[in-house]
């Protein structure tokens, strides 16, 4: 099973899930099933050490990439 990150919409947890692609989880800190999927960064390896994306988001003239943005004030 895949690892993705989820926002409880409830309680505002973060957590990362082993869920199935269709799966819709429950939030492990207040059992709510509001969580919404976030686009997390991506990271990989290659032969001579590690290279991994500063953001998954898009640039700045594009706006928001979610209503959870990380650009967007807390």
């Amino acid at each position: 099973m895949p690892l993705f990150e989820f926002f409880c919409e409830e309680c505002s947890h973060h957590a990362e899930l082993l869920v199935g692609r269709t799966e819709k989880p429950a939030c492990p800190k207040c059992g709510s099933k509001k969580m919404d999927k976030l686009m997390s960064a991506a990271a990989g390896r290659v032969a001579s050490g590690s290279l991994s994306m500063a953001s998954s988001c898009p640039p700045p003239e594009a706006g928001p990439c979610s209503p959870h943005c990380c650009r967007l004030p807390q």
